[in-house]
């Protein structure tokens, strides 16, 4: 079946890359800046990083943990809701005693709690250990995929964007871009591995990918917007930093057709537990 068109030609979305830090109150004022800014653009959504509510280079845990009625998605949705701009974001919420859990929140134009994901690619990699302070979403979640302005965006966190398998489930889902927040490590190659995948993970799904990484110490910053093409029309460096673009629906839709592959797949995803 041919999907609907989009309800607009573009959907502005502001790509905001926040330097996090351990203080909640600081980090809360930086995310309501940067929704002045998304409504002094006209932007339908505002994308934040991974670990948005708070940050600590050395590890993120319970101490930063808050529920979702919380200060952090409390100020989410009521910003959402003054200035009408949808938002997607990383928070940390509480688990299991003495674990939390890795979450994006969905956050509609109206202020509403749309969907919450749980990260469930947990990074024990390069020398991290994500597992001894967090507990793993479960695989057979829901994915979480939010409407705004007529296109589909899907959400994923950070080291799931080594996992084709992620984004080819919220593909799956619907989802026409693929947003990703992360609180991408530095390292050796780490800045290459991240345009890399988030280019991959666009052209072999045909979706536009929208990458926010946060900037500060121990990460890299780097955020990008990548079409379904392959191109990559924004990127930004180390540095803190808002800017905005817009996303081209009929991009979308041109590209599916020029290249069915997802039509012409023999594979289909399935959690493993």
């Amino acid at each position: 079946m041919t999907p609907s068109p989009p309800a607009r030609p573009s959907v502005r979305v502001t790509v905001a890359q926040l330097q996090g830090s351990p203080d909640h109150a600081a980090n809360r004022q930086v995310v309501s800046d940067a929704f002045r800014t998304a409504e002094q653009v006209h932007a339908d959504l505002v994308v934040f990083p991974e670990y948005s509510s708070g940050f600590d280079p050395h590890g993120v845990g319970v101490a930063h943990a808050e529920a979702l009625d919380g200060p952090f998605v409390s100020l989410l949705r009521e910003r959402a809701a003054q200035t009408g701009v949808a938002a997607i974001a990383g928070t940390t919420l509480p688990g299991e005693p003495g674990r939390a859990v890795n979450a994006v929140v969905g956050i509609d134009g109206a202020g509403e709690l749309v969907g919450v994901y749980r990260k469930v690619h947990l990074y024990d990699a390069f020398g991290h250990r994500e597992s001894d302070r967090l507990e793993p979403g479960p695989v057979d979640a829901p994915p979480l995929v939010l409407d705004v302005a007529g296109l589909r965006f899907g959400v994923m966190t950070c080291y799931d964007l080594r996992f084709p398998e992620s984004a080819r489930r919220l593909v799956d889902a619907g989802a026409q871009v693929l947003v990703v927040p992360a609180a991408w490590a530095e390292g050796e190659l780490k800045v290459m591995h991240w345009h890399t995948l988030a280019v991959a993970r666009a052209i072999e799904n045909t979706s536009a990918v929208v990458a926010v990484g946060m900037a500060g110490r121990g990460v890299i910053g780097h955020s990008l917007v990548v079409g379904p093409d392959g191109m990559v029309g924004l990127e930004l460096d180390d540095e803190p930093g808002v800017r905005t673009v817009d996303v081209d629906g009929a991009l979308l839709g041109e590209v599916r057709e020029q290249n069915p592959s997802l039509s012409n797949r023999r594979y289909s995803v399935t959690p493993r537990r």
